[in-house]
């Protein structure tokens, strides 16, 4: 038996939710963006094995036991032998489809496919709250801290808000359905641990309560599908400021998209990827061209023009 699955990319904060947004997002043009993972029962006397494959692969720890997917399954077999169930020798494959730090998500793809993957060859064993907290608690080993905002959308699909209740975990938003989202990675890294540490550790009142409304008002808007108030406060007064300078070109790309009818800008993730949001397809085409051409940096770039990803991972028929 051999099952593979994929697991999307993402855009972590969405602006206005810092740790507490996330959008799962699919190129229209059917490109596979995101990690994939086969898991298949290892043959003869071959013990657990993992292989790496794809663009980035070389991009990830020569050894298997720096690899987080080798760190997904030693937690998944924990969680089998904790909860009374037998596991097999298991071979893994990951084909790495998500450049490292990109902030679309990357490690939150290859946990969730690895972790996804597992469950559905042991006939999915764990219910979606056990798995997604597995997925947060491998999220939390490889950036310090623990947040869903990448791998509840990436495992879940659609636009996922973070709530304080760790039976819950994420609540499901309604997206908006005709918006194009034009994901834009220039082809550099920027670790997610670099971009914390660039933030401050204490906020001014205005600040905290610019933050509050904003976010507040998105919920609300997203609820009554008030298209024009969700993108008005989609503002960034946590991480931008203060990342922007890590990101070579944003500023004048953010001005020029805006100037061009973007209904918003913002960084991906903890960056190097910007998005824009466009509601309709010529707009976002031309921007993707523009964007193509003024904001990549090294031939390992590439804007893809996406849409809200509902599926989330998902198993793919070999």
């Amino acid at each position: 038996m051999a099952v593979s699955v994929f697991a999307p990319a993402s855009l972590a904060n969405f602006s206005v939710g810092f740790d507490a947004l996330g959008l799962a997002v699919q190129p229209v043009d059917g490109t596979l963006l995101g990690d994939l993972v086969k898991v298949e029962k290892s043959t003869g006397t071959d013990g657990n094995r993992l292989k790496v494959v794809g663009e980035f692969a070389h991009k990830l720890p020569s050894l298997p036991e720096d690899n987080i997917v080798w760190s997904c399954l030693h937690l998944f077999n924990e969680a089998m032998a904790d909860a009374g169930f037998e596991t097999q020798k298991v071979t893994i494959t990951l084909e790495k489809k998500m450049p490292v730090g990109s902030g679309l998500g990357s490690s939150a793809c290859s946990v969730v496919a690895a972790l996804a993957g597992l469950n559905a060859f042991y006939q999915n064993c764990f219910d979606e709250k056990a798995m997604l907290k597995m997925m947060g608690q491998m999220e939390a080993k490889i950036s310090g801290s623990l947040h869903y905002d990448n791998v509840a959308p990436c495992y879940l699909g659609g636009l996922q808000l973070m709530v304080p209740d760790g039976q819950i975990i994420s609540r499901t938003l309604p997206d908006f359905k005709d918006c194009f989202y034009v994901m834009a990675y220039p082809g550099i890294e920027v670790s997610t641990k670099a971009a914390r540490e660039v933030l401050p550790d204490n906020y001014s009142r205005k600040d905290l309560l610019a933050y509050g409304q904003n976010l507040a008002a998105f919920v609300d808007a997203c609820h009554r599908q008030d298209k024009a108030q969700a993108f008005a406060v989609l503002q960034d007064v946590v991480a931008e400021p203060y990342r922007q300078s890590l990101l070579p070109g944003y500023e004048q790309a953010r001005h020029y998209l805006l100037a061009q009818g973007s209904l918003a800008v913002g960084i991906s993730g903890s960056g190097p990827t910007l998005f824009c949001v466009c509601d309709q397809q010529e707009r976002a085409q031309e921007l993707a061209r523009w964007l193509q051409d003024n904001y990549l940096q090294t031939e390992l770039g590439f804007v893809h023009i996406c849409r809200v990803d509902d599926l989330g991972a998902r198993t793919i028929e070999d």
